[in-house]
């Protein structure tokens, strides 16, 4: 399904990473970094918890808003029962919408708040989605104090809190249209390859939104998935080719672009909710606002996955969610 948007925008957005993150590639385009992982807090996912605050507050500041002035805060993560975004949602006031699609969520909530602005039901939202390598660790494999070896084609979850406050008012980046995704599940039992597990589902939303726009590829000047890894983009270039005959010619994964896969310990490079926006609002918008890029399609992917299906020696269900970025022209 996919939707087309006339009056929501993106009128700024707040980023706050960790450690990796900040000696990534794309470190300067971040508002905040931490040197370390606990952030002051006693738990992982205590840390993560206020990085999305943080990230909410410095938002706030910077479209001039209280937390009064806002009509809705919509949050997800990949703890269990969403909690880092709950416990954010508690101290924050907000009328809350909790979402989940695990590393797709970020676009999710997008599209959820971009079609309540467009029908006039509500104002302005608050989108906000985090991550916490240390936190996810420990609830999907094992603590990283175990110091266990990972397969090359693991990814690895970041760092960060990623807010956007969506308005009917013109400024910013203009959310154009919108593809809701359709669980996918190739039989995948392999958790430690979440490339190949959400490539099909990111082939196919991609598929249907460019056959539902009526468009082709070439229309976007960048189609941007989140967090496939190197393995997983040569996955999908290969699926949209073989299947679709489509050519992505104009196509990179934040995943890829986040970190410095030659010289940081990251694996395949990154994953978790944080990193599609991480990338998107800080990277990404700073070429649209100078417009050297103009068209981007961003979507974010999501291995819908517990450990309790994976003990249990299920195959792995994935979705992808779409939403086309435009330069206010």
């Amino acid at each position: 399904m996919t939707f087309k948007y006339k009056n929501v925008y993106i009128n700024d957005t707040a980023t706050v990473t960790g450690p990796y993150e900040k000696k990534g590639p794309l470190h300067s385009y971040f508002d905040k970094s931490y040197d370390e992982l606990y952030f002051g807090t006693k738990t992982w996912e205590d840390a993560e918890s206020k990085l999305l605050e943080e990230s909410v507050d410095m938002l706030l500041s910077k479209v001039h808003k209280t937390r009064f002035d806002i009509d809705m805060f919509i949050s997800g993560d990949l703890l269990n029962q969403i909690v880092s975004s709950s416990y954010a949602a508690s101290r924050l006031g907000i009328p809350y919408m909790g979402v989940y699609s695990a590393c797709a969520t970020s676009v999710e909530g997008l599209i959820v708040a971009s079609n309540m602005i467009d029908t006039k039901q509500i104002k302005n939202c608050i989108c906000s989605v985090s991550s916490h390598n240390n936190a996810a660790e420990k609830q999907f494999r094992y603590p990283v104090e175990y110091g266990g070896p990972k397969p090359k084609t693991t990814t690895f979850t970041t760092t960060g809190g990623a807010s956007a406050y969506l308005t009917n008012t013109p400024t910013g980046i203009k959310v154009e249209s919108a593809t809701v995704g359709i669980v996918q599940d190739m039989g995948i039992k392999d958790a430690y390859h979440m490339g190949a597990v959400m490539a099909p589902a990111c082939a196919d939303t991609i598929y249907r939104h460019l056959t539902e726009t009526k468009r082709s590829a070439s229309y976007y000047d960048l189609i941007l998935s989140g967090d496939l890894g190197i393995y997983g983009k040569e996955i999908l270039k290969d699926f949209m080719k073989t299947e679709y005959g489509i050519t992505l010619d104009n196509y990179d994964d934040t995943a890829t672009m986040i970190y410095d896969i030659d010289n940081q310990p990251v694996y395949a490079g990154g994953s978790g909710p944080a990193c599609a926006p991480l990338v998107t609002y800080g990277y990404i918008f700073e070429k649209m606002k100078k417009k050297e890029i103009k068209k981007v399609l961003l979507v974010a992917t999501g291995a819908l996955l517990s450990t309790t299906m994976v003990n249990e020696k299920h195959s792995i269900p994935s979705i992808a969610h779409a939403i086309g970025l435009e330069v206010i022209e």
